[in-house]
């Protein structure tokens, strides 16, 4: 297989080599953003970018670094350039204006106190499969239109999508890929079936929406359509879930910060913008250069990947004092997580405000939330996700 076919963004780099780097990857990010700022990795044909000031130049420079990319089954807000980007984007802008998605904090607290409360008397709960994913999940499938019956189903599609091969191997990446094409075909099927019954009798929810906009007075094709819906749930619910996750694993590594936040409720919302920035839920953004350029005195040429790294932008002490230490009321707090410029997450305020709602609710109910040593952490299979795939925790209740 040629490697200029191969998405670098979902293939490791082989300084990650094993389970603890992959679980604790931050301190190869810091020696390769002094080592090499730039540089480029042979095994997978793609330029690698650290230092804040490099990455946050190509994210708000979609001109020369563009998010169009030949692999793309379906073109989607993540695969478009602007004009088009914006084009799309304002169809679903207004389904997540601050208003539309504040007015969703009485049910988002609603569900999850529904699922703390199935949880809550065995004193121990696995914070990724009890929590941290049912909720971004239920609420994304609601905003969508989908059947409570189906949600579990979009879990299962939404982990294929942000998968990528666990070792750089041809045969790894195409067994992938396949994965890939097989989720999105019967993803495909799906939201073309629901959409077929909006059709017939419109709802309040995103898919009636998006079968009712225009661009310039044309509406969205099928393809469009079934584009949006794929996007919003991966998008929706995965990067929720680790946000959720990675709070947890931040309050069970230090447990002072529990006690701290019950004291002082109103340090929940830097709290989450800490959390982003140390254990950001996306690790790494890919783009194609799409004329020769220059990135920090090197020259890439156009048709080149470049991968920026978040993660590692997130800890450059050029832009944040201690980097390494997790400052709860860190002000500023210019964190990459959420990307930058016209790509910037359209779902940020969702994923924030559940977050942060989470967050306040368990720590006015349960006091004490600790991991349960002796199990081992297990990393999700995936170089631009960070993120674990159990996080079991033991906890008292507060009376």
């Amino acid at each position: 297989m040629d490697k200029a076919e191969r998405y670098a963004n979902i293939i490791p780099m082989h300084e990650l080599d094993t389970k603890e780097k992959r679980l604790q990857p931050f301190p190869i990010y810091n020696w390769l953003r002094q080592a090499t700022p730039v540089r480029y990795d042979e095994s997978r044909n793609c330029w690698d970018v650290f230092l804040y000031e490099d990455v946050h130049r190509i994210l708000k420079d979609p001109a020369t670094f563009s998010s169009v990319r030949m692999l793309s089954v379906m073109e989607t807000l993540l695969t478009t350039d602007p004009p088009r980007h914006t084009q799309l984007r304002a169809l679903v802008n207004k389904a997540f204006t601050p208003k539309v998605v504040n007015d969703l904090a009485p049910h988002i607290l609603s569900i999850t106190e529904e699922l703390l409360d199935a949880v809550r008397k065995s004193g121990r709960m696995d914070a990724v499969h009890d929590l941290a994913v049912p909720l971004p999940v239920i609420v994304i499938a609601e905003l969508l239109g989908v059947p409570p019956k189906d949600r579990y189903l979009f879990k299962e599609w939404s982990d294929i999508l942000v998968k990528g091969p666990d070792v750089n191997t041809d045969e790894a990446f195409l067994n992938v890929m396949a994965e890939k094409t097989q989720a999105m075909k019967e993803l495909n099927q799906y939201f073309a079936a629901i959409a077929a019954e909006r059709r017939q009798a419109p709802k309040e929810d995103l898919i009636t929406l998006l079968l009712e906009a225009e661009i310039d007075g044309v509406k969205l094709n099928e393809e469009e359509v079934l584009g949006f819906c794929i996007l919003l749930l991966a998008a929706g619910n995965e990067t929720t879930t680790n946000l959720i996750t990675n709070a947890l694993r931040r309050l069970t590594e230090d447990t002072g910060l529990q006690q701290q936040l019950r004291e002082q409720p109103e340090l929940v919302s830097s709290f989450i913008e800490e959390v982003l920035r140390y254990y950001p839920p996306i690790q790494a953004i890919g783009r194609v250069v799409t004329q020769d350029v220059e990135v920090h005195g090197t020259a890439i040429k156009a048709g080149e990947q470049v991968v920026s790294w978040v993660a590692s932008a997130n800890r450059d002490e050029a832009k944040f004092q201690e980097p390494d230490q997790f400052i709860i009321d860190r002000k500023p707090n210019a964190h990459l997580s959420f990307g930058f410029g016209t790509h910037f997450c359209l779902g940020a305020p969702l994923a924030r405000l559940e977050g942060q709602i989470v967050i306040k609710h368990l720590l006015e109910h349960l006091d004490s939330i600790e991991f349960i040593s002796g199990l081992e952490l297990d990393y999700i299979q995936s170089p631009f996700v960070y993120g674990v795939k159990q996080f079991p925790v033991s906890f008292k209740e507060l009376k």
